[in-house]
């Protein structure tokens, strides 16, 4: 099954005279295990894309599977359902400040039925040693760098075990090094668990982590090669 099939995707801001097309007729396939990027300039509908992948708004017109879930016609609690089983990464962390790596890593799984706190614990636990910060479970965000911060959010989207990982712009605030670090352990993990990548950047250091590059222009995905002959 392909984590993601899309096919004839449009979407637009506001309605009737003043709607505003953002996404033209998208076809976009994502394979088991695939790390794709979004590329493409600011405006060209590159994370309105991702936020309908991951079910975080409704869809217009077109289709749009994701995890075997079909999003056209979606009911809000099938949607909620999706998200569960999706790993967002932001570019922003989102950490809580008042609280330890650990016990932000640990929310994640707050709305998973039969996880004991303690459960929770525990595997947040064993992510943030996956992703190396086994010796930093009880800083909190303030006591850690930004390249620690963005290894945390990252522990935090691979502890519900996504099916499918989404990340927006996840090194645009971090070094070279920094980014470099996340994206690649990114990498090592999508591969060694099979989870598909889907991430938007701006970025060109971290374009050689890709399987396949998406360019997307004026709500187009368009070919390079093609642009280029």
């Amino acid at each position: 099954m392909q984590p993601v099939l899309i096919e004839k995707l449009s979407y637009a801001y506001g309605t009737g005279a003043l709607a505003r097309p953002v996404l033209r007729e998208i076809d976009l396939v994502v394979e088991p295990g695939e790390i794709v990027l979004l590329t493409g300039p600011s405006g060209s509908g590159k994370t309105t894309l991702l936020t309908l992948i991951g079910a975080l708004r409704g869809m217009q017109d077109g289709t749009c599977r994701v995890l075997g879930q079909e999003l056209a016609g979606a009911t809000e609690a099938q949607r909620v359902e999706l998200r569960r089983r999706i790993g967002f990464i932001f570019q922003n962390h989102n950490l809580l400040g008042f609280l330890t790596s650990r016990q932000n890593v640990a929310m994640a799984l707050e709305l998973h039925p039969g996880l004991s706190e303690r459960d929770r614990l525990a595997r947040a636990g064993e992510m943030l040693a996956a992703v190396g910060l086994s010796d930093r479970t009880e800083y909190r965000p303030g006591q850690l760098s930004g390249g620690q911060r963005q290894r945390v959010a990252v522990a935090r989207a691979l502890a519900v075990r996504p099916g499918l990982i989404l990340a927006d712009e996840p090194t645009a605030a971090l070094d070279k090094q920094s980014g470099s670090d996340v994206v690649h352990l990114l990498r090592e993990l999508a591969k060694r668990d099979g989870v598909p990548i889907l991430l938007v950047t701006h970025d060109p250091r971290i374009l050689d982590v890709a399987d396949r590059i998406v360019a997307m222009e004026d709500g187009r995905i368009i070919d390079p090669e093609a642009e280029a002959a």
